[in-house]
């Protein structure tokens, strides 16, 4: 009978200690990601499974893991929420693994593997190639949430990001809004790639400059100083756009505490829908994700590529609608 891989095994392989096994399985930030990455290419040589997935290798069956980053942003416990939801209706179990901030999901990837799952899906964290590569070796299907990256093989469903900037840019046209600025999200994801380039295309097509576009980072704190800094400024804007809701109420504050009137003064509009933006000292115009369908589309894909693994590589995009309330 073969030999039970131990941690020590790994350890010996990888050149490290065993305490850095053990926390590489944790996503202990203090392990460097050099170190990470030697355990878990060594792990998958040696055929180890960590302790706490061996825990619960004889209760995965019928799970599906959701990795989740950037929680601070209401959005995505709600689309948890969400996700949960279906999951169990569907009569599957939940696993939640969270990434840390400022840490993509590599540094989780092991404990995904090893916890069986029938499937992945990921939600704002970043995804290297190579990492889908192995999920999919793995034959664990992958599925992006509300978000996309240049990987021809990668499944992915989201909402129309670019119709929706679009509908914002067409809305402050309407109210013959002049002075149009943005508030932007994180310059390397696809929500703000997306939802910017729409909003930019139907100004230029619509004849209005975008007069300033500082970033918000998707953040509460840095939308909020960055808004301010545009309404103290000399020629403050009369419209704004923020990428997602929890900036839209950034700039609504800002707004308020610079003396401005909403939406006299300055129309905004925000991107989601979250129920925040529906709160009556809100009242925030808002692009609505589609939410209960984009649900229903990845648990759709997952049956489907578990089905045909050849599925891997669809796109669903969703349509997009504005939601008038009183900020715009």
């Amino acid at each position: 009978m073969a030999r039970k891989i131990t941690a020590k095994d790994v350890a010996e392989r990888a050149g490290v200690s065993r305490s850095a096994v053990s926390r590489a399985f944790r996503s202990d930030r203090s392990l460097s990601d050099d170190k990470r990455v030697r355990v878990i290419e060594a792990a998958r040589a040696l055929g180890y499974v960590s302790p706490a997935a061996q825990a619960v290798a004889s209760v995965t069956t019928g799970t599906i893991t959701l990795v989740a980053g950037d929680l601070e942003n209401p959005f995505y416990p709600v689309a948890a929420a969400e996700l949960s939801q279906a999951i169990h209706a569907a009569g599957r179990r939940l696993i939640l693994h969270t990434v840390p901030p400022d840490m993509d999901v590599d540094a989780v990837l092991q404990q995904v593997l090893d916890y069986r799952s029938d499937a992945a899906i990921v939600t704002s964290a970043h995804m290297s190639s190579r990492i889908a590569r192995t999920c999919r070796d793995a034959g664990m299907p992958v599925i992006l949430f509300n978000r996309v990256q240049p990987d021809a093989a990668m499944t992915a469903v989201t909402c129309d990001n670019y119709a929706g900037g679009r509908l914002a840019a067409q809305h402050f046209a309407r109210l013959d809004r002049q002075r149009i600025a943005m508030v932007g999200g994180s310059a390397d994801t696809s929500t703000h790639i997306e939802r910017s380039r729409g909003f930019r295309d139907a100004l230029t097509a619509l004849g209005r400059p975008l007069t300033a576009a500082p970033d918000g980072a998707y953040r509460y704190d840095t939308a909020f100083a960055a808004a301010r800094a545009l309404f103290d400024g000399p020629n403050p804007p009369d419209a704004v756009f923020a990428l997602n809701d929890v900036m839209a109420l950034a700039v609504v504050d800002a707004a308020r505490e610079a003396g401005l009137g909403v939406p006299d003064d300055v129309a905004i509009i925000g991107f989601d829908d979250i129920p925040m933006a529906a709160w009556p000292s809100y009242r925030l115009t808002t692009i609505r994700q589609p939410l209960r369908r984009m649900v229903a589309e990845t648990l759709d894909l997952i049956d489907a590529q578990k089905a045909d693994p050849t599925v891997g590589g669809t796109i669903r995009i969703l349509p997009v609608e504005m939601i008038r309330r009183e900020t715009a």
